[in-house]
């Protein structure tokens, strides 16, 4: 457990979690927006017993990282530049897994397309490539508006024991894994939620003309029942050049709590693939 100062005074809190005298690519998991580093708990130990450090990490405004309230503390370049930074303390000196869940995912491509040549491999799980459609942009970042609101005026633990729980524990909140992420999004700053929200989350441009030109090695993972995220997994997985679709029956959209065991055994042969890519 650790602490990080980006360029612009953020404090980032990360994990890093060794496979000691492995030399195999270490894996960055990156958070849906509203979760935190402990919805990728499950996986901690699984991927470390396959031989690959696996490094957990807060967006800023969430978790326990720092919520700045600056002018121009929130953007999709300044989370590129967080992730660089959790990177380059954590793993140096050879390319990383960039992987991430809904917005984690995208964070995850965009950081892909400026450097590319730290990402030995992508894992896109519940994940699109942004909305290029201007209709469709506004619509999301309609959506992202309303969750903002409602944080604001009903908080965290109506959040996640209403319908919004499934976006961010899972459809099965009875599990110790979704219960323990959900005390930790509780525990989350709401204005650092809200604003990240509105001026990350809801504005990120999409990166669907930029597909083609990711070169490494993909997996585009998806819950069967994540009707919303289906297609996009669809477009993902025949734009990018070396992409390996998996879809997980009867899962949502945390499919990672939802369906643990699959979920582990699917990334660790990923991995698995890429030592022969």
């Amino acid at each position: 457990m650790a602490t990080l100062k980006t360029d612009d005074g953020v404090s980032i809190y990360y994990e890093h979690h060794r496979a000691e005298g492995s030399k195999r690519p270490t894996i960055i998991f990156s958070c849906a927006y509203c979760t935190t580093h402990e919805n990728w708990r499950s996986q901690v130990e699984p991927i470390v017993a396959a031989g690959h450090s696996v490094v957990l990490w807060d967006l800023r405004g969430h978790g326990d990282s720092e919520a700045p309230d600056g002018p121009d503390s929130y953007s999709i370049e300044l989370v590129v530049t967080d992730l660089l930074a959790v990177a380059e303390a954590t793993t140096p000196d050879s390319p990383f897994v960039a992987a991430g869940l809904s917005f984690g995912g995208l964070a995850s491509l965009h950081f892909a397309v400026r450097h590319p040549q730290r990402v030995a491999g992508l894992a896109l799980i519940d994940a699109g490539p942004g909305f290029k459609n201007p209709d469709a942009a506004a619509a999301w970042a309609a959506q992202v508006e309303r969750t903002a609101n409602f944080l604001e005026t009903r908080g965290f633990l109506d959040f996640v024991e209403g319908r919004a729980g499934t976006t961010c524990i899972g459809a099965k909140p009875e599990l110790p894994a979704a219960r323990a992420a959900a005390a930790a999004i509780c525990a989350q700053s709401v204005p650092g939620i809200a604003r990240f929200g509105r001026e990350v989350s809801g504005l990120a441009p999409s990166v669907i003309d930029e597909l083609s030109t990711l070169e490494m090695p993909a997996l585009v993972l998806i819950g069967e029942n994540d009707k919303p995220f289906l297609r996009a997994a669809e477009v993902m997985a025949a734009k990018l050049p070396k992409s390996q679709h998996v879809i997980i029956p009867g899962a949502g959209h945390i499919v990672n709590i939802e369906e643990t065991e699959v979920f582990n055994r699917e990334m660790i042969d990923f991995l698995g693939k890429l030592e022969s890519a």
